[in-house]
């Protein structure tokens, strides 16, 4: 599923601003900031996972990567970083992903990319057009754009 999503976005990291919300092994976070992206920030709650992140950074020597013990929630609500390109992978049974979307809008730049794993594929509303989709397995996993603006909703032509 990593190299189908890093082949649908191409070489369009370079310089970009991306957030790795539930980070978990990093995968596509570190695959961001090798393929250039100017800023990676991983978000992960669990201790043990976070300590791999953290030694996977300095292993490889990720510069562009910061790392953010916590909350994905919390940290939606505090940050006020917008972000070009988004991996969203919640836990499944927590059926988190519509919040998670509400609180990520206002931290989206126009036109950002997110991309979604869930177990069933999503539909975002009218705000989003979904770029990509495709299935392994039980999972689901989707590419869209977010066509919002700053006032929420007003949609750009394409």
């Amino acid at each position: 599923m990593r190299e189908t999503l890093f082949n649908w976005l191409g070489q369009w990291l370079e310089g970009q601003s991306c957030l790795d919300l539930f980070a978990g092994s990093g995968a596509l976070g570190f695959e961001a900031a090798s393929r250039g992206a100017a800023r990676v920030v991983m978000v992960e709650s669990d201790r043990t996972a976070f300590a791999a992140l953290e030694t996977a950074r300095e292993r490889i020597g990720a510069q562009a990567v910061e790392l953010v013990h916590g909350d994905a929630f919390k940290y939606l609500g505090q940050s006020r970083e917008r972000f070009h390109v988004v991996f969203l992978d919640p836990p499944f049974r927590q059926n988190a992903l519509p919040t998670v979307l509400a609180r990520l809008e206002p931290r989206l730049a126009q036109g950002a990319r997110v991309y979604v794993e869930s177990d069933a594929p999503s539909s975002l509303g009218e705000r989003w057009a979904e770029l990509k989709a495709a299935r392994a397995g039980q999972v689901s996993y989707q590419l869209f754009e977010w066509r919002g603006d700053d006032q929420g909703g007003v949609s750009r032509n394409v």
